[in-house]
């Protein structure tokens, strides 16, 4: 059994505030016998504000959410998955991007989100990544882990059920999906889906979320997840903040899969014919 955790945050528009918290819940994770913890999409800064938030994002290497994080990670010997972070990269533009540190405080591993979110919702709010984000070009999977082989993915990602088969035909043992989550959206597709692709793939989903009302006026589901290969739930941290725990055994996955092979049977889809 490897026991994780999840920190439920409600990052707001202040990396040094943000990083507090972080670290916080890395000592909080390690202490309560967690192998790895797991944070939220955008843990290090939540802003809709693309002009103050431009203020203090920063390159990978100077990122002071990220410094914080593998200072901590190193100094209470845990490994940490941060769900996202927003780091300028060289087209000028913005990358929403997973970091993977080891238990000495290396990134070992990093994913830049696929799938943007460019939406208009019946609620009035509207959202348009791509003004600010590139979108990544590759897939991420990290041999190693205290969780086996693992697959990143964020938040909208979800939505994409062939980056999970890809993940899962390429022997991921688990899939992060760290998110921040309209409540609209959440309340209706956030269980469901994560529960299907986590059945689909036949391997164990770990979802941290934000949560809450932050500073720049969003509100956001909650509701960080884990479940199993067979769609149980194991944690669901409801709207509450705060770090949560979850036990995984990874044996599970090869029972399940026994019971329904469905990736064995997996066959080239041909093209559609129209009649």
């Amino acid at each position: 059994m490897t026991r994780v955790a999840l920190f439920q945050a409600t990052s707001g528009i202040d990396p040094a505030a943000n990083a507090r918290s972080l670290t916080g819940a890395i000592e909080q994770a390690s202490a309560g016998g967690a192998e790895m913890l797991f944070t939220p999409e955008m843990t290090g800064l939540l802003d809709r504000d693309s002009s103050r938030a431009a203020k203090v994002l920063r390159v990978q290497d100077e990122d002071e959410v990220l410094a914080a994080a593998t200072e901590a990670a190193a100094r209470h010997r845990i490994w940490v998955h941060i769900g996202s972070l927003a780091v300028l990269v060289g087209d000028g533009k913005v990358a929403n991007r997973s970091f993977v540190i080891d238990r000495e405080g290396n990134v070992r591993g990093t994913y830049d989100k696929l799938h943007l979110f460019d939406v208009d919702l019946p609620t009035g709010e509207s959202w348009r990544e791509s003004n600010t984000y590139s979108p990544g070009a590759g897939v991420t999977l990290l041999n190693g882990t205290p969780v086996g082989k693992f697959g990143l993915t964020i938040c909208y990602d979800l939505r994409f059920p062939g980056l999970f088969a890809r993940l899962a035909e390429s022997d991921a043992d688990v899939i992060a999906v760290p998110a921040a989550f309209t409540v609209p959206t959440g309340k209706a597709h956030w269980h469901v889906l994560l529960r299907a692709r986590a059945i689909e793939a036949g391997l164990f989903v770990i979802a941290a979320a934000q949560v809450g009302h932050h500073e720049d006026g969003r509100n956001t589901y909650g509701h960080s997840l884990v479940v199993d290969p067979w769609g149980e739930v194991l944690l669901d941290m409801g709207d509450e903040r705060g770090v949560g725990f979850a036990e995984i055994d990874l044996k599970r996955i090869s029972e399940v899969r026994s019971r329904i092979p469905a990736l064995n049977h997996r066959r080239p889809i041909p093209d559609a014919v129209t009649l």
